[in-house]
């Protein structure tokens, strides 16, 4: 009797799951974040949390961080677009832990935006942000309002950054300084 062949289809790698994992993870925590945000902050003044160290505030936001680009709100889910596109599509090559993690982050928080631009009023691809965490101050006036999705493409960002600094690739191998240096 002879044996069958391997019909099982390919898993993705262990590294693409945990990209996906944490996607999804951020994406789920950050939609219950704003949905409990809407129903318990609306219309509500600032809730004072740490001593003052931290407020939670129902701000709806058309623009980026910082406020920017407010009349642009349909470019910004462009590039949502854009970015969600070129991790799924570089994750084939993905062999590293940290840039697993990071890249991961960055998607959830991504998708979680771009989640209440297409879903949220007025409307699709016009849709506000819901920002939900302010530093030291009711206002955002210290720092901008911020919410889950936003923390999570900050922190994936800096780990990419690390990652890249450290000489760690995708396909999990590191590059010397020396390597660096010849390729120029």
């Amino acid at each position: 009797m002879t044996a069958e062949p391997d019909t099982a289809p390919d898993l993705p790698p262990k590294r693409v799951l945990l990209l996906a994992v944490v996607a999804v993870a951020i994406l789920g925590l950050d939609i219950l974040t704003k949905t409990l945000s809407v129903a318990e902050l609306e219309g509500r003044p600032p809730v004072e949390l740490l001593g003052g160290a931290v407020y939670l505030i129902l701000v709806r936001n058309p623009g980026a961080a910082f406020s920017l680009a407010t009349g642009y709100t349909w470019v910004l889910t462009l590039i949502a677009v854009a970015v969600v596109v070129v991790i799924v599509r570089i994750s084939r090559k993905l062999r590293s832990t940290g840039w697993a993690l990071a890249l991961g982050l960055v998607l959830g928080g991504a998708l979680g935006n771009l989640t209440d631009r297409l879903f949220r009023a007025p409307g699709p691809l016009q849709g506000h942000v819901v920002d939900v965490v302010s530093l030291f101050a009711p206002d955002g006036s210290v720092w901008p309002v911020f919410n889950l999705a936003d923390s999570s493409i900050v922190c994936g960002g800096i780990l990419l950054v690390l990652m890249a600094l450290l000489g760690r690739e995708l396909d999990g191998t590191k590059t010397t300084k020396e390597e660096a240096v010849s390729s120029e």
